[in-house]
């Protein structure tokens, strides 16, 4: 009865320490897995104009450029990739050309992406998704009640 014991409860802090570990790692993925994302995007909220660029898949990663433009004038630029890294996806900002800061992918699935890193200010965690519609929605978030989501259409 006791080894009966001794063996659950390995068996138990097993698949307890296993989950806990799965759920600090990013996913397997490669770069082919968000084609979905490549193309012009943009769209608008009240009198801004957002837009970003992703190119097609190649060499390991994805670029993009951002800007939002007020009444025809730049107000915010950024520079996005998304980069292979040891089998897994990785998001690296620079907004207004600042330095790199990474967010390693935590999930994929059905055409949508989160990545997060939680020692950032904000956003801790971004999140992209393909509507069925074709809508992209990007939301940026601090992984609680704060997130700002903008809506983009393929020009």
């Amino acid at each position: 009865m006791r080894c009966a014991r001794a063996a659950l409860a390995a068996a138990l802090l097993t698949a307890i320490c296993g989950s806990v570990f799965a759920q600090g790692r990013s996913p397997q993925s490669t770069i082919r897995d968000m084609e979905w994302l490549a193309g012009d995007w943009v769209g608008t909220s009240g009198d801004r104009t957002f837009e970003e660029r992703w190119t097609p898949p190649a060499g390991g990663a994805m670029l993009a450029v951002s800007r939002t433009l007020r009444n025809d004038r730049m107000m915010e630029f950024e520079f996005l990739r998304i980069v292979e890294r040891d089998g897994r996806l990785v998001y690296v900002a620079q907004p207004g050309g600042q330095p790199p800061t990474d967010f390693p992918m935590t999930s994929l699935s059905n055409r949508v992406a989160t990545f997060e890193n939680r020692s950032h200010d904000f956003p801790k965690v971004i999140q992209y998704a393909l509507r069925p519609e074709g809508v992209l929605e990007a939301i940026v978030g601090d992984g609680a009640q704060k997130k700002i989501t903008y809506t983009y259409r393929k020009r």
